[in-house]
């Protein structure tokens, strides 16, 4: 039994040698791959990358909870680019008249030369993506009606404060607190040529839709080919009440734009005023009007006066055409029902080019009721342009009145930037 346990010892030991050399080898071998470089170097790639998705993950949730956070905070105005617009322009005049007189003046105030200088920077946004804000500053040193009396700001000051909103595609409505014009209410912008003449009286719009105002609302609708416009305008109010007395203006203006074939436009406009006269002893300060004026109640203290008898009206046609690019002509006759001069009209054709020389001609005048001209008034001026933003306009003017008769050599100049 010995030599058989001896034996089976031996090959048992043998066994067990055997598998202690082959754990051996196995060991041997994956202690130098984890000491390999590369391996070491795959493993902590593996590592990092990911750590790096568990970072990306929380950065993910972190950015969705601050976009909601924004949305619900975002103001009107954020992400609104602002545009920022400059003009200044200047007007002198060397006149030739007999005298200088009232009258005289007052047919330099029709005929619309204005001497002096002014400035406005005028901001524009955007306003929830489609509607328009716009903010007007201006300063001006003007002479007015009266020689002695120079009129504007000379410093910078409020000029205008506009709000449109795009209700639909076809339609929107205008809200002007400060510095209306009718201009503002007409939503065909396109149509209001913006180009300077040499007097206020060349310009390519009718003189009813350039006269300032104090605050304005109202509404505007686009259907094919008409445009239709309509609001109500109030003037005096931007600006505080005379302890004396201050008359209110009701307004209310509309027009229609018909476009016609060949970039010719037909415009009927109309304008109807109520005079509110106020004549209360206390002032109620800016943008306050009472509502006994409005109602026409009289007492002691505050009365007003709101007559159909003092109210007026005006209605004028407009037609315009553009040749080219630069080249256009147009006028417009107005009839007024309670000016002495009833009927007043205007033509006027110009070469606005930004490149090469301008010019301009325009005719206009005006008769009383017993339609006998007493107005007539003759234009004409060249246009050098320095550069795409400067120009200069030397030109004539002669006004013919009734009993007077007065030349003038314009100058005027318009930068912008």
């Amino acid at each position: 039994m010995e030599p058989r346990v001896s034996a089976f010892d031996a090959l048992r030991g043998f066994a067990k040698s055997s598998e202690d050399f082959v754990s051996g080898l196995i060991n041997r071998r994956d202690s130098s791959s984890r000491n390999n470089p590369i391996e070491i170097l795959k493993r902590l790639q593996r590592e990092a990358f990911s750590d790096l998705m568990r970072l990306r993950d929380r950065q993910d949730k972190i950015e969705k909870l601050l976009s909601i956070y924004k949305t619900s905070k975002k103001g009107p105005f954020e992400e609104a680019a602002t545009h920022v617009r400059g003009e200044v322009d200047f007007s002198g005049a060397l006149l030739k008249m007999d005298s200088v007189d009232q009258q005289n003046i007052d047919q330099l105030r029709i005929a619309g030369i204005n001497t002096g200088v002014d400035a406005r920077f005028t901001f524009e946004t955007n306003v929830r993506g489609k509607d328009h804000f716009l903010v007007e500053l201006k300063t001006s040193r003007k002479v007015g009606g009266d020689l002695n009396d120079i009129s504007g700001n000379p410093s910078l000051s409020l000029a205008k404060v506009f709000y449109r909103a795009n209700i639909a595609d076809w339609f929107s409505a205008i809200l002007i607190p400060i510095g209306a014009h009718c201009s503002d209410i007409v939503s065909d912008s396109s149509f209001l040529h913006q180009g300077k003449g040499l007097t206020d009286n060349s310009l390519f719009r009718h003189p009813l839709v350039s006269q300032p105002y104090g605050c304005a609302f109202g509404v505007a609708a686009r259907k094919a080919n008409f445009v239709a416009s309509i609001g109500h305008l109030i003037s005096g109010v931007d600006r505080p009440l005379d302890v004396q007395g201050i008359t209110h203006h009701l307004l209310t203006f509309g027009q229609v734009v018909y476009n016609l074939p060949r970039e010719t436009k037909f415009s009927l406009m109309g304008l109807h005023e109520n005079p509110i006269i106020s004549n209360q002893s206390y002032s109620l300060g800016p943008f306050a009007i009472p509502m006994s004026s409005l109602r026409g109640h009289q007492n002691s203290d505050v009365s007003g006066v709101c007559t159909g008898d003092s109210s007026s009206g005006s209605l004028a046609v407009m037609l315009e055409s553009l040749l080219d690019e630069y080249k256009r002509i147009g006028g417009w006759v107005e009839m007024n029902r309670s000016s002495d001069k009833n009927l007043k009209w205007a033509i006027s054709v110009s070469d606005d080019s930004k490149y090469e020389l301008g010019w301009g001609l325009s005719l206009s005048g005006a008769a009383d009721n017993s339609n006998k001209m007493d107005h007539f008034q003759v234009e004409s001026y060249l246009k050098f342009n320095l550069g795409e933003r400067l120009d200069v306009r030397p030109g004539i003017v002669h006004v013919m009145g009734n009993s007077s008769r007065i030349t003038a050599f314009l100058l005027r100049s318009n930068w912008s930037f």
